[in-house]
């Protein structure tokens, strides 16, 4: 039976959770691939803390430079995270014609291009089914399931932090601040949540995904991003009465001649399944020409969700291994000379449906003059609904668009808050509607 020496970089959660899974589906693992999956090294400065894994002969190391110049380690699976250090670290193993894997989204999506040309100069692989959606299967879904399928489109719930947010807030009327400390307190959110409640991290996974689906170089930064920090229970509430749930979607769509990419919180209809995706689940919906309809429902994070995508791609590496073959699937799922530089929509050009809200004077005439500004903007008026007055004076009014540019929209939000009749800035949540 053929040994595959294994090394990973970084031995904090995930990196703990591969371990953990290598060694103790040793015989299962080779019963399914065939062959030995031996965990050699594992490189991580902190060499003292009780991770509570027997490694027993796995050496724990306190220099990744012991894994990369080791001759004898033919796989590195990279956990450590960031876009410095990894990326020096996965340069210099698929120089040594290493073959890599990874979970590194942030990386992938700055960094993914430049790498997946060195893996293919040095005809090696680079995996990273745990980059996107966890333990959902996406990567393969997209790049072997549904290879002779024209994507259409894609919308995916793929950040459990902002979820679980959004679930809460829906459930319990909280706050955003307090649903933040209660994920938080949880471990769903990290002390420092900007990178997942800003939309970046779930702009890092659609980056990779559009190149999957579209043969198109990764692009992250024409991607439109938005958070989900605005979000309050009104707006929640008043979505609800319009038959409508607030998630923060990842959206990709493809035209003739460009695609959307685009992240924010949207509205989407009851109906549309992924509105019942709640807590830290994460999903994706994929409509292709010949399936049509496609989910995917999974935990999108933690220890072990994300160490079983690792190890599914560790066990195709060793296949190929086996069988003589490298790069027998291409990285992004098309031969390299067929990946195009497609552009994204501009967001301006965008044409949707639009919830607004406006905190409205109690004053008369001041519903007419609003819809006036939309009016003379070509944005029509699907519905309206006038709340009752608050304490402090002000009338929320809630409006539901008919189709619109998201030029005219922000045109008409703009002189709509230099007038006398609102006060504050007007709420804007794009809606989708179910293919």
């Amino acid at each position: 039976m053929k040994t595959i020496n294994i090394g990973i970089l970084g031995f904090g959660i995930v990196g703990s959770g591969v371990a953990k899974l290598l060694l103790e589906k040793q015989h299962l693992l080779e019963a399914r691939t065939g062959a030995r999956l031996h965990l050699k090294t594992i490189a991580d400065i902190d060499t003292t803390t009780d991770r509570g894994i027997d490694l027993g002969s796995t050496a724990l190391v306190p220099d990744a430079h012991i894994v990369l110049d080791d001759p004898d380690i033919h796989l590195v699976v990279e956990t450590i995270g960031g876009e410095t250090i990894a990326r020096d670290f996965i340069l210099k193993a698929l120089g040594a014609k290493k073959h890599v894997i990874t979970a590194n989204k942030a990386l992938l999506a700055a960094h993914g291009n430049e790498l997946v040309c060195l893996a293919r100069h040095h005809h090696v692989d680079l995996a990273f089914e745990a980059s996107c959606g966890g333990c959902m299967p996406i990567i393969k879904t997209l790049r072997e399931s549904l290879v002779a399928n024209n994507i259409k489109s894609m919308s995916a719930i793929l950040n459990g932090t902002c979820n679980y947010i959004l679930s809460k807030i829906s459930k319990d009327g909280s706050s955003f601040e307090a649903a933040l400390k209660d994920a938080q307190a949880l471990g769903y959110a990290e002390a420092e949540p900007s990178l997942d409640i800003d939309g970046h991290d779930t702009a890092h996974k659609l980056a990779i995904l559009n190149s999957l689906a579209h043969g198109m170089e990764i692009n992250l930064n024409d991607i439109h991003v938005e958070g989900i920090r605005n979000i309050t229970p009104e707006d929640i509430a008043s979505a609800r009465e319009f038959g409508y749930t607030i998630k923060l979607l990842a959206i990709g769509k493809a035209h003739a001649d460009h695609v959307e990419a685009r992240v924010h919180p949207t509205m989407i209809e009851d109906a549309n399944p992924l509105s019942h995706v709640d807590g830290s689940m994460n999903a994706i919906a994929i409509d292709a020409d010949a399936t049509g309809q496609t989910m995917l429902y999974g935990r999108g994070a933690g220890m072990m969700p994300t160490a079983s995508a690792v190890l599914s791609d560790i066990a195709d590496i060793a296949r190929n291994m086996i069988s003589g073959a490298s790069n027998r699937l291409p990285i992004l799922g098309y031969p390299q000379e067929n990946i195009r530089s497609i552009p994204i929509l501009p967001m301006a050009q965008l044409q949707t449906r639009y919830y607004l809200r406006f905190q409205a004077l109690d004053h008369p005439g001041v519903l007419s003059q609003i819809s006036g500004i939309l009016g003379e903007n070509n944005i029509s008026i699907k519905s309206v609904h006038q709340k009752v007055k608050k304490p402090n004076g002000m009338v929320p009014i809630v409006m539901i668009t008919h189709l619109a540019s998201e030029k005219a929209v922000q045109t008409a939000l703009k002189l709509i808050s230099d007038t006398d009749s609102v006060v504050g800035d007007p709420v804007v949540i794009r809606i989708e509607e179910t293919p």
